[in-house]
C-alpha cells in the first residue's frame, strides 16, 4: 500500500474551525499558524469547545497578512503579526505559557460574541510552550494545541468506524492536521519514522480523545456519538484512541498528493 496525504488542515485560534489547505510549512511546533492563537478567560485560562461548544460555529479565513473570522452575521479582521507585547502567563493543561494579548478590538468582539470577558492571545516564540511528554521522555516545543505539534489520521480509520455508525460523520469531527489513505483500521498507531516530501515526522503515540469529537462542527450541537461507539473497540486503560501524536523533525513544505516514504 502507497500511502498519500489526503487532506490537510490548520487550526490558526485552539478550539475554532479548522481551515482546509492544499500545502502547509512543517515546523518543529506545528504547521505555521496553527493553534498560534487561542481564547482565555479573565483568569486567563484557556477555553475550548469542551465547556462552549459553540466555538466551533467561528471561522477563520487566513488571507495575506490578515485573520478573519466569521460568526453568525458578524465578521472581525486582524493582522498575524499584531499583538500587545505584554506577556501574560497561562496554561495549556499542565503547560506553563506564555503569550501576548492581539489587541483590545479583537478581545472585545470575542467577548461580544461570546458573551463573556476574555481575550485573544498569541503564542510568539518557539520555547514558550514546552510539553513534556513521558511516552517519548522528551521534552517538545508545542505551539497551543493540545499536547503534540501533528495529529495524523488514516482514511480507513473513519471508514470502519462509520460502518458502525447510524449517522455517518466526517474527518473533521477529529480535527486531524494530515489524513492519508489507508487499508487498514488504524493502522497509523503502529507507524514508525517516516517522510512526506523533505519533511522527517516521528510518530508519538496513539492520540486519546475527549468528548470534543461528540460536538457536531455543521452546528455545534453535542451528541452522544461517535464516542460511544469507539468506547466499545478503540478503549486502551483509561483512553478512547482515535489517530496518531507524531512531529516533524525538520522545517519543510507539505503537499496534499505527496507519498509517504518509510
Amino acid at each position: 500500500m502507497k500511502y498519500k496525504v489526503e487532506e490537510l488542515y490548520i487550526y490558526p485560534i485552539k478550539s475554532l474551525a479548522g481551515i482546509r489547505v492544499e500545502s502547509a510549512k512543517a515546523e518543529e511546533m506545528g504547521f505555521k499558524n496553527d493553534r498560534r492563537w487561542m481564547l482565555v478567560d479573565e483568569q486567563n485560562q484557556f477555553i475550548t469547545q469542551r465547556k462552549y461548544p459553540i466555538l466551533s460555529q467561528f471561522y477563520p479565513q487566513i488571507i495575506g497578512d490578515k485573520i478573519s473570522i466569521n460568526h453568525q452575521n458578524s465578521r472581525h479582521e486582524f493582522s498575524i503579526h499584531e499583538t500587545l507585547g505584554e506577556p501574560i502567563f497561562s496554561k495549556v493543561w499542565d503547560d506553563e505559557t506564555t503569550v501576548v494579548e492581539v489587541n483590545i478590538a479583537t478581545s472585545k468582539w470575542f467577548s461580544e460574541m461570546l458573551g463573556f470577558g476574555c481575550k485573544l492571545v498569541k503564542i510568539t516564540s518557539i520555547g514558550d510552550r514546552k510539553h513534556n511528554s513521558t511516552k517519548l521522555d522528551t521534552t517538545l516545543n508545542v505551539s497551543l494545541a493540545d499536547g503534540y505539534p501533528y495529529l495524523l489520521i488514516g482514511s480507513e480509520s473513519l471508514d470502519f468506524l462509520n460502518e458502525k455508525l447510524e449517522e455517518k460523520i466526517s474527518m473533521t469531527r477529529f480535527r486531524p492536521n494530515i489524513v492519508i489513505s489507508s487499508s487498514i483500521a488504524h493502522e497509523e498507531d503502529s507507524f514508525g519514522d517516516f517522510q512526506i516530501g523533505s519533511v522527517k515526522f516521528k510518530n508519538a503515540k496513539p492520540c486519546g480523545r475527549c468528548s470534543m469529537v461528540n460536538n457536531d462542527p455543521k452546528n455545534g450541537f453535542v451528541e452522544k456519538e461517535p464516542l460511544n461507539t469507539l468506547n466499545t473497540y478503540r478503549k486502551v486503560d483509561n483512553s478512547i484512541l482515535f489517530g496518531t501524536n507524531i512531529m516533524c523533525l525538520n522545517d519543510g513544505e507539505i503537499r496534499v498528493g505527496d507519498a509517504l516514504v518509510f
